[in-house]
């Protein structure tokens, strides 16, 4: 009976003991995010159920491992590990961009060093090492308990190591996961924004609810009858299109996104010497512009990509997936904005001005109907007039050589009698925004009472950026003036650069745009600012614009593809059809915050202001996007037919 009791004893102090350190996991996790010690604390007992649901994962993992292994401390160490890496990873992707880790972010893992070098010098700060030590401290401790922390015979770890993968796969991943949520206060149904959800429930419930409670939702009554039953409806909204004008009266299309490009005049408190967005502001004139209201801030380039060509946001997938790395057969089944081009004999191509490592490009963009991808190498060996290195600014190609191999590749296009159909990426100012990039060149000066001359230093190189985006945009419209061929330039920032000052806020923040950098923390007229850059339409021949010269339009993400179809004459399938005409009540619509096309923000589209239609439509949107991507495909070929077809 007294061993009896002794060994019930000692498996109660290990399970003390892995509760202990999981409760010390997760206050070093928080440690590392929040930068401070205190701020961690008081995050841990104002979440505490949170705190506590965390505490039990991590304690539970490290007692998986004792009982592999018949020591405690060879627990903790390696579920330390796993703990620092995702909290490391985390504190870095916020450093860079203003965001925590996201489980979509998984999907770059392979290209962990290339998303390294493009961000620059990272080096892990002094409070992380604290934390770190901190575990390694416990993890010693309980190495010098040594057989007082070891677990029983063979027969008994492997029992108990059963009933916990048992628990293990019931409750966090399991038909019990839902409920265990609840019972620690977690939401498990809705859709949160990674930043509010890492506020509330800390990174790792964070991504566990994404992985393993969130889903997709089937309509209900999903069949074969319900899908035909939405087509008939869209087709009774939207209408039969007009006919379009014949492959040989449609312009070329010369498609920029431009690195963080946006309009730098609009911050308040910064007094500039010229104007940065000159040739912007003159096109712009003579085109339409506005907003582009885009679904990140300081990152996710190839996010934007995708959602523009595709017409889907992240909302509109499973959480947590990332939208450049589906099963490749996802990319072709509804016809991109590209497609229509493709079949209308254009030649159609994209240009990105450096290498093809991210994003999973050379994948995703053939099936999105480009038949040629040129990257830095590729560009280079065209036959362009280069004087000096064709790089600036780092290992990126300059936007002067990005400007002269789009228009080798227009002529080239041209000359075979094909009209042409470029997206192309420029780089030269993406980050990182050192002080040096441009060799301490600024065309234009910047004085500031807000920002101290080292910070100063760090916006003059974002300022210069701009400028030498901008003087690429002049320089592409002056060729194209001396062309005959009609030509459509659509011209966009993707997000604006997230510049941290040297006491790791904002720009924006030090300009009183915003309060911090956590935009979990901000009003929706600031995410909605913040989150928005600028883009311009321009022709060579003012005729081809469907709007009056000088025209003001805010677009978005699920606005600017149907303005590029219509820009050129394409034709527009069924889905597209409904882009369009879900374009005119939403800009954007994320998981994030929504725009109307009034250009009114709101957290999210049950508070927006829209008709019943607009409601009805989205519903038989999502209809379609589960039927295409989670369902049967009912009715997937028939999206890419004209309405009434």
């Amino acid at each position: 009976m007294k061993k009896a009791f002794l060994k019930i004893g000692k498996a109660a102090l290990v399970l003390l003991a892995a509760l202990v350190f999981g409760g010390a996991a997760a206050f070093a996790m928080e440690w590392i995010a929040l930068g401070d010690a205190q701020a961690a604390l008081d995050w841990c007992r104002g979440a505490l159920a949170p705190f506590c649901l965390t505490a039990t994962f991590y304690g539970g993992a490290a007692l998986f491992l004792a009982l592999l292994t018949g020591r405690l401390w060879i627990g903790t160490l390696g579920v330390s590990a796993v703990a620092v890496g995702l909290a490391l990873v985390s504190y870095f992707k916020f450093a860079i961009n203003g965001s925590p880790l996201e489980l979509e972010d998984f999907g770059m893992i392979g290209q962990l060093n290339q998303v390294m070098g493009v961000a620059g010098n990272l080096t892990i700060p002094g409070f992380a090492w604290a934390a770190m030590g901190m575990l390694a401290l416990v993890t010693l401790f309980f190495l010098l308990l040594g057989k007082k922390l070891t677990l029983g015979s063979g027969r008994t770890r492997f029992l108990l190591l059963s009933l916990e993968l048992a628990l293990i796969l019931g409750l966090t991943i399991g038909p019990g996961a839902s409920a265990l949520g609840q019972a620690f206060s977690v939401n498990t149904a809705d859709r949160i924004m990674s930043t509010v959800s890492y506020r509330d429930y800390g990174l790792t419930l964070g991504l566990w609810r994404d992985a393993c409670l969130l889903s997709n939702r089937e309509p209900d009554g999903y069949d074969a009858a319900y899908m035909d039953g939405v087509v008939k409806r869209l087709d009774e909204i939207l209408k039969p299109t007009q006919p379009t004008a014949s492959a040989q009266d449609t312009p070329n299309v010369i498609f920029i996104l431009s690195e963080s490009f946006y309009d730098m005049t609009r911050l308040p408190g910064l007094s500039l010497s010229a104007d940065p967005a000159e040739n912007f502001h003159r096109l712009s004139e003579e085109g339409i512009s506005g907003r582009f209201y885009t679904s990140y801030l300081g990152y996710g380039t190839g996010y934007i990509e995708q959602s523009i060509f595709s017409g889907l946001t992240g909302k509109d997938l499973a959480p947590g997936t990332n939208i450049c790395f589906r099963d490749d057969e996802d990319y072709s089944l509804l016809d991109s904005i590209v497609t229509p081009f493709q079949k209308a004999g254009y030649e159609t191509e994209m240009l990105h001005a450096y290498n093809n490592s991210l994003y999973n490009r050379m994948v995703t963009y053939p099936r999105l109907g480009f038949n040629r991808l040129l990257f830095s190498a590729q560009m280079q060996a065209l036959d362009l007039n280069i004087q000096g290195s064709p790089y600036a600014g780092g290992y990126y190609l300059s936007d002067h050589v990005f400007t002269q191999a789009l228009l080798s590749r227009l002529d080239a296009a041209n000359a075979d009698g094909k009209k042409a159909f470029l997206f192309g990426i420029s780089m030269e100012n993406h980050q990182p925004f050192d002080p040096e990039k441009f060799g301490y060149e600024c065309q234009i000066s910047v004085t500031s009472e807000q920002l101290d001359q080292r910070n100063l230093a760090i916006t003059r190189v974002m300022l210069e950026g701009l400028t030498r985006a901008d003087e690429a945009l002049g320089e592409l419209a002056d060729a194209l003036r001396e062309r005959d061929e009609p030509t459509v330039v659509v011209f966009f920032g993707d997000h604006r650069p997230n510049l941290f000052m040297t006491d790791g806020g904002t720009v924006y923040s030090h300009l009183g745009l915003c309060d911090g950098n956590d935009c979990s923390n901000w009003d929706i007229n600031q995410v909605a600012d913040l989150y928005s850059t600028d883009y311009l339409i321009w022709a060579n021949n003012a005729a081809l614009l469907k709007e009056p010269a000088g025209t003001r339009q805010d677009t978005g993400l699920t606005s600017l593809g149907p303005a590029v179809l219509n820009a050129a004459d394409m034709p527009k399938t069924r889905y597209w059809a409904m882009q369009e005409r879900l374009s005119k009540a939403l800009l954007v619509n994320t998981d994030l915050y929504c725009v109307t096309a009034e250009g009114t923000p709101y957290w999210n589209v049950t508070d927006a202001q829209l008709t019943d239609e607009d409601r009805e439509l989205m519903e038989l949107r999502d209809a379609i996007v589960y039927d295409t991507y989670y369902g049967n495909r009912y009715v997937t070929n028939r999206m890419n037919q004209t309405v009434g077809a």
